[in-house]
Order: structure tokens, then sequence, then C-alpha cells
């Protein structure tokens, strides 16, 4: 699922998979330089996820979110 989400977001800014995967990692390697308490809930196995684990995670909760949303 998340290849489809890299193709999809490289289409979109004329880029390639590889640099959005780059900025990507840069994004989260900054972002966990002074991690907010919702970011370390997110599943790792290092100090920083890796793209797939922070994909995954976002994923999860956004279906969580849509679930209490139709109750």
């Amino acid at each position: 699922m998340n290849r489809k989400v890299y193709r999809e977001i490289a289409k979109k800014y004329g880029t390639s998979v590889r640099e959005v995967k780059i900025e990507i990692q840069k994004a989260l390697a900054e972002a966990y330089k002074n991690p907010t308490s919702a970011a370390l809930n997110v599943p790792r196995k290092n100090a920083v996820p890796t793209i797939d684990e922070f994909i995954d995670y976002s994923i999860k909760e956004i279906e969580k979110d849509d679930e209490e949303i139709d109750e």
C-alpha cells in the first residue's frame, strides 16, 4: 500500500519515488529531534520511525477516528 502512496506523491510533485522517500525520512528525523507526545506514540524499532512505520501507524489512527465518527 505504501508504494502506491509514494508513487502518487511523486507523480503529483513531478519527482521520483526515491526523492519522496528521502524527503519524508528527513522530515521525520527533524520532527524526532524534539518529538511531541503524539509522535512518541508511533510504534518504532529505533528513535526515529521508518517511513513505513509512520505511515502504517497514521493509517490505523485515521481508520480508528473514522470508526468513532461512524458510531
